[in-house]
């Protein structure tokens, strides 16, 4: 497929924000379900120190023998680095708290920023076929995370929609620019995708409605539901989809992958 820069290959999306709690590992783990529901085979990059993504997905701590952490800084072959999962199409390179020491150890490395870029496009992941790669960033705009940007298309920021939503996008755009300027001019806003929303409520609405008021078309369609399937299905290790596909949260995640695919030209056939 085309990654939308010209070139053939996966697209890499970073999914970003530094605030904490705002759903960017439900938002990784359960686009990436969706995505493969649709056909597409999808790599998950955990990229967090807590290692949400790979629990998340089944991963015991003693499972994950080569992990993001070694993909960076011992510069491990991809290839030993990626799992398969129980779920079809679904692949996941994991992550233990050893990367929590990664920012130090990054700081005297010439290379530090373009790391991932480096790993993620090396020769033997082509024989993944990957559509694409999904990376669950740390919540803060650290080495990590600009590792992550780097490397990536474009970036997925998760919006909750509560009071206080919107402060903070500024400071990352700012950081998204600096990186453009720096090292990849090429990246771009994927989007923005309201979470835990509930339209019962009058200050998710207004939210709503002031994200969309200054951002225009960079909101996804598509909002995701304060839904208790959603929130329970990390600990059966399942993405919604599925621990209970009738749910509306799974039916949320279904269609805001099509809207993804449909944004990046690629025939959903729905």
């Amino acid at each position: 497929m085309s990654n939308g820069t010209g070139s053939h290959g996966p697209k890499i999306i970073s999914v970003v924000n530094q605030k904490g709690g705002v759903g960017k590992t439900t938002t990784t783990i359960n686009l990436g379900a969706a995505l493969a529901a649709q056909g597409m085979n999808v790599l998950l990059v955990d990229l967090d120190p807590q290692g949400n993504a790979s629990t998340g997905l089944g991963f015991t701590a003693s499972e994950r023998r080569k992990t993001t952490y070694d993909l960076l800084l011992d510069e491990a072959p991809i290839e030993g680095v990626i799992h398969d999962t129980e779920f079809e199409g679904v692949f996941l390179a994991p992550a233990t708290t050893d990367l929590s020491s990664a920012d130090m150890e990054l700081v005297s490395n010439e290379k530090r920023t373009f790391l991932l870029r480096d790993a993620l496009r090396q020769p033997a992941i082509e024989k993944f076929e990957f559509d694409f790669i999904l990376i669950d960033c740390p919540p803060s705009l650290n080495m990590l995370t600009i590792n992550a940007m780097v490397a990536s298309h474009s970036i997925l920021v998760p919006l909750q929609t509560e009071f206080y939503a919107l402060e903070g996008l500024s400071q990352l755009m700012l950081t998204v620019r600096e990186v453009r300027g720096a090292a990849n001019p090429e990246l771009r806003f994927e989007g923005v995708v309201l979470t835990m929303y509930d339209g019962r409520n009058n200050l998710a609405r207004q939210v709503e409605a002031d994200a969309r008021e200054n951002l225009g078309d960079v909101v996804f369609e598509t909002r995701i539901p304060r839904n208790v399937r959603i929130s329970e299905a990390p600990s059966y290790a399942m993405p919604v989809l599925s621990y209970d596909p009738a749910s509306s949260g799974a039916k949320a995640y279904n269609a805001f992958a099509i809207e993804v695919l449909q944004r990046n030209n690629i025939n959903t056939g729905s």
